[in-house]
Formats: C-alpha cells, structure tokens, sequence
C-alpha cells in the first residue's frame, strides 16, 4: 500500500475542498399566489401549475 511522503497541508486540502459546499435551492414565486415554489412544480397553496388548477385546494376558514 502506498504511504503519503508528506502530511497534506492545510491550503493544498482547503483546495481540494473548495467545491465540496451546500448549495440553496432554486426558489422561483407562483405567478396565480406569489407563494415561494420550487421550479416545476404545482403550488402548494394555490394548486395551480402553469396557469391552470391542477390540484383541488381546500380554502381555509
């Protein structure tokens, strides 16, 4: 097996790291509610996804 000659620094495995980070989600706003939404998906509060109602909601009292 094969043993590292030298111990890795700090910067070299900061480097190597740079793109192992959390992303945000892509949030995009319904056009019927203005609620937040994930993209290509059918709102949540509204129940309607590119302009028709896909998803019977129950109003709220």
């Amino acid at each position: 097996m094969a043993v590292p000659f030298r111990r890795t620094s700090k910067t070299k495995k900061r480097m190597r790291r740079t793109h192992l980070k959390k992303e945000l989600p892509g949030i995009t706003t319904c056009p019927n509610c203005g609620e937040p939404i994930k993209p290509h998906r059918a709102c949540t509060k509204c129940g309607s996804y590119k302009g028709k109602e896909v998803i019977a909601v129950k109003e709220a009292e």
